[in-house]
């Protein structure tokens, strides 16, 4: 595929400093891009963009003496993604039920689906219109998927469980895992039944093994437009806001409460039952042990402000030299007494 700068201006928008007739064959990053490709630079790597050999680059604000064309756009990120779209190899999906998908009684299809080797659909599910589901990918009974999905190999959706439209999900995640509920009797733990589900909400997109618990009674929650790495985990009954981002290894355990925009890096863990509020970010490795306030920035643990974060890591560093000038001073007096 190939597209004219000036096509490409036109597709996303800004202004175009360079040769409109310059022919794209692709994009890619800002040091691999090649001389008939278009790539974006953003701080804290505009130094880069001198030395691209990219045809085009993306940028918010022009760099003077740049020899590229440059391409001024309010969002380069948003741009590139656009082009990422266009420029991305086409998949073939054959649409319908292939023979050796297994389905079961009452389930309904909508139009143009694409049900592809050893998928198994259990009784009364609910398939909406254009979704995807790739081979071995089980959906369990009664559960119900939305519109334009695309569930990708090995994904488990649990008994009851509901996804909105335009949900992805990646290889080995499931949805609706039943919640890590035991009762201590005797020195024996015993199972409590989970019998809620797990409802996922539009424009959700689901990494890798990622496990999300169905529910004790009523439902585990992720709303609209919240983004979810690899290997994350959502206990049972979590209500997670919308378009929030939980990094790859996070943690949350089960019956917290997370608002709208809310941003937890990688291997963030909390402990239950806790509230945290709208826009509050999360520093990788901070364990969140007590409720958390709205438009919070919190690092550590226990997780405190991260500005009194930085102050005690600061801090912790000058205790090997404090504990070096007390053995000192301890050497010193203890020679001053002997001398007396």
């Amino acid at each position: 595929m190939k597209l004219k700068l000036s096509e490409i201006t036109r597709l996303v928008g800004g202004e175009l400093t360079g040769d409109g007739d310059i022919e794209i064959y692709g994009v890619n990053a800002l040091t691999e891009a090649n001389n008939d490709e278009i790539t974006f630079a953003v701080p804290p790597h505009l130094e880069k963009a001198v030395d691209s050999k990219a045809a085009a680059i993306i940028l918010a604000q022009a760099i003077p003496g740049l020899s590229q064309a440059q391409l001024i756009v309010a969002n380069p990120r948003e741009a590139f993604g656009k082009l990422l779209s266009v420029f991305a190899p086409t998949v073939h999906i054959a649409r319908g039920v292939h023979p050796s998908a297994v389905l079961g009684d009452n389930v309904v299809l909508g139009e143009n689906v694409a049900i592809m080797p050893h998928v198994v659909i259990a009784n009364d599910a609910v398939i909406g219109d254009n979704t995807v589901i790739y081979p071995f990918t089980y959906i369990g009974e009664a559960a119900v998927i939305g519109k334009d999905c695309l569930l990708y190999p090995s994904v488990t959706v649990r008994e009851h469980c509901r996804l909105g439209d335009r949900v992805i999900i990646h290889s080995g995640s499931i949805v609706g895992s039943d919640g890590f509920g035991f009762v201590t009797v005797g020195g024996k733990h015993r199972k409590v039944p989970q019998v809620g589900n797990a409802v996922i909400g539009d424009d959700v997109e689901i990494g890798a093994n990622v496990a999300i618990d169905r529910a004790t009674t009523g439902s585990t929650i992720v709303g609209n437009g919240t983004k979810i790495d690899n290997l994350v985990h959502l206990g049972h009954n979590d209500v997670i806001g919308e378009n929030c981002l939980f990094v790859a290894q996070v943690g949350i355990s089960g019956s917290v409460n997370v608002g709208n925009n809310v941003t937890f890096a990688g291997q963030v863990g909390s402990a239950g039952h806790l509230n945290i509020g709208d826009n509050c970010v999360f520093a990788a490795r901070t364990g969140i042990i007590s409720d958390v306030p709205a438009n919070s920035f919190y690092a550590g643990f226990p997780a405190r402000p991260h500005k009194e974060w930085l102050r005690s890591e600061a801090g912790g560093r000058k205790v090997p030299d404090m504990v070096k000038k007390m053995r000192d001073l301890e050497k010193r007096i203890a020679e001053l007494e002997a001398n007396r």
